[in-house]
Parts: C-alpha cells; structure tokens; sequence
C-alpha cells in the first residue's frame, strides 16, 4: 500500500477555522503541486479530503475525483484519519488532504512507531510505502515542498 499524505496549500487566516479559503498564494501552490501529484500518481488512487474549504480547494487542484471524509477533519484523531485511509492492508495508493499536526504525527508514527511532531509545511506531502510480506517495511517514497516547483 502507498499512503501521501498532502498538507492543504496557505490558507486565510479567519473564523470559522473549518471555512477559511486558500490565498492567492495558496491557490499558486496547490495548482503547482496539484500538476505534479497528477503526473506522478497511479489512476487508481483513491483521494479523501478533510471537509475544511482549504483541503477541498487544494484537492480541486488535482483535477481528480475525491471523496469528503470527516475523519480528515480538523478535530480528528491521528487513528481515526489512518484508518480512514486503510492502512495497511488497503489495496492501491490513497492520498489525504489534510491538516497538521495530524499528518506529520501520521507519517511520524507508520515510520518509527511513536507519534512525534513532524512537519509537513502548507501544501507539501510525504509518499510513504509499504514492502508487501511477512516482514513488512515502510519506506519514504518521496518528500516535496511546494516551494520546489517552479
């Protein structure tokens, strides 16, 4: 199974929290990123976004099809978002847009079994994968920040 977990591109500051929208800037990057994820990505993968307007508008960015997933949400709980995404006995890719800390703490803990304070920053992602068999490895895949893209 490979898992990316994608942070939501800059965002306005405001309340609702759940309703702020992407900047300008934002928009920038998750277009940019969007173009790449799209390029690189198996067409079988299964995206969920958070149900926040920033993590919608970053997922539209793709180009692709997603589901709203409320366990991707802002309040959500970091076993709660990984089993949202079947890890690890789910079958093909999936890719989650979401928030942190959850997505540092996720790729934190699938890496070195103890949740820690990794962070991911806006709009970038970590491709995490997993060696099928008994002794079951998970590898880094790829690490980007928007801010690579030109």
């Amino acid at each position: 199974m490979e898992l990316i977990l994608w942070r939501h591109a800059d965002a306005e500051p405001g309340e609702p929290d759940a309703a702020r929208a992407l900047t300008a800037k934002g928009k920038r990057q998750a277009r940019k990123m969007g173009e790449w994820l799209d390029r690189h990505l198996p067409g079988t993968c299964r995206i969920l976004s958070s149900p926040a307007v920033r993590c919608i508008q970053t997922a539209h960015a793709l180009g692709r099809e997603f589901i709203i997933e409320p366990a991707l949400g802002i309040d959500s709980e970091l076993e709660t978002m990984i089993a949202a995404s079947g890890w690890p006995g789910g079958r093909g890719p999936v890719l989650l847009v979401g928030h942190q800390p959850l997505l540092g703490q996720a790729a934190a803990l699938l890496m070195t079994g103890q949740k820690q304070d990794w962070r991911v920053r806006k709009a970038g992602f970590i491709w995490l994968a997993q060696k099928p068999g008994p002794a079951a490895q998970i590898y880094i895949r790829a690490v980007l920040g928007a801010d690579l893209l030109r």
